[in-house]
């Protein structure tokens, strides 16, 4: 974790995914934040306690059937 100020936010934080990327790994899909939480590509997160945050990325634009 880093030590800074300003500190970043905390694992339990609604702003948790404003703490800076300590090692990016685009290639298998995921980040490591400051806070230890890890972001996957798809928007899911896994926390560093464990829990897991199921992905919540938004419905793109709806496919027209020919």
């Amino acid at each position: 974790m880093l030590t800074h100020q300003p500190s970043c936010p905390t694992p339990d934080s609604v702003d948790r995914q404003d703490a800076v990327i300590v090692s990016a790994h685009p290639e298998q899909g995921w980040s490591l934040l400051s806070d230890g939480t890890i972001v996957f590509d798809d928007t899911g997160e896994l926390l560093p306690d464990g829990r897991v945050v199921d992905p919540h990325r938004g419905l793109g634009p709806l496919a027209v059937a020919a």
